[in-house]
């Protein structure tokens, strides 16, 4: 039947071809989807802020460089804690999961793995985000901590707010502080901007990514930005994005940022714009492809920082 758990275990809204399903371990496989490490745009999404402070630090206080080091250490970070997070959400909503098309063949609604053996797994994950966490001055580690109370509520939100998307965006742009905290140890308005940029940014890319699931999300009571904003959703996508980009334009110059920030800040611009206009919220395909784009929108935003770093 159409929409049924394909009987590979394979996940319907993963890509054809994934590196889990071709060439991980079987046993492992199961535990692997629940992380979405075939679906590896989401950690690349939670690394990129922490990637972009670090080059606003850079920025900042040129002598101290680009601590490349802990942009290794943000990136373990990143995938461990996208994992945990993907974990405790299937957790959360196994029982809508189950009404979803998108979402059923995942591996806890699907039945690939029992809850205990999700639960176990979280708190693995949960421990490599520690340890990386541990490598940091104390009040990055602080700051750190504090984020899981983002972590905890954000899968409940759909429940009760048409802003889910404005939690998620609070949670997944966490590292726009915890990488200038992990250069300064301390808070400034540079990070406090970004970090408000990228929140902005994540409420953009997630309503199009929730424009997926209007239907099943309208049928199971599921709320959304993108059910919220309806027949509008490009407008208020554009206006999120702008703002955002507005704001990431204010945090670069507001840490010493000049012209060679601003003119390299046009190619992020130019995939926003290209995604707005190019984007039909009725095709599920089109929509899961423009919101993968936003890797590209991080990548660059950071190249505008490093390259105003390395050209000073």
């Amino acid at each position: 039947m159409a929409n049924e758990p394909d009987s590979s275990g394979r996940v319907a809204d993963a890509p054809a071809w994934n590196w889990v399903d071709n060439w991980a371990p079987a046993p492992l496989r199961s535990y692997f989807r629940l992380a979405r490490y075939d679906r590896p745009i989401g950690f690349w999404l939670l690394f990129w802020p922490c990637a972009m402070s670090l080059a606003l630090s850079a920025v900042a206080r040129y002598p101290t460089g680009f601590d490349w080091f802990s942009c290794v250490l943000f990136f373990i970070g990143a995938v461990a804690m996208r994992g945990a997070g993907c974990t405790f959400n299937d957790l959360v909503d196994q029982d809508i999961d189950e009404q979803v098309a998108r979402t059923r063949s995942r591996p806890l609604p699907s039945g690939q793995v029992t809850q205990t053996q999700a639960i176990i797994f979280l708190i693995a994950q949960a421990l490599v985000g520690l340890v990386v966490l541990l490598q940091f001055n104390m009040f990055t580690i602080l700051l750190g901590v504090g984020s899981l109370i983002l972590v905890a509520i954000y899968p409940f939100m759909k429940r009760i707010t048409y802003w889910p998307q404005l939690f998620l965006g609070l949670a997944f742009s966490y590292g726009a502080l915890m990488g200038w905290a992990s250069e300064f140890g301390q808070m400034y308005l540079p990070p406090l901007l970004l970090y408000a940029g990228c929140i902005l940014w994540v409420i953009g890319y997630d309503t199009v990514y929730a424009l997926q699931d209007v239907e099943d999300d309208a049928l199971v009571g599921v709320k959304s930005t993108a059910r919220l904003f309806g027949e509008h959703s490009r407008t208020g996508i554009a206006l999120f994005y702008a703002a955002g980009f507005a704001v990431w334009i204010w945090a670069g110059t507001a840490a010493g940022g000049g012209q060679v920030f601003w003119l390299a800040s046009a190619l992020p611009a130019a995939i926003l714009i290209w995604i707005v206009v190019t984007l039909k919220p009725e095709d599920g395909a089109n929509c899961l492809k423009r919101f993968k784009a936003n890797h590209w929108v991080g990548l660059a935003l950071t190249f505008a920082l490093w390259i105003e770093y390395f050209t000073f």
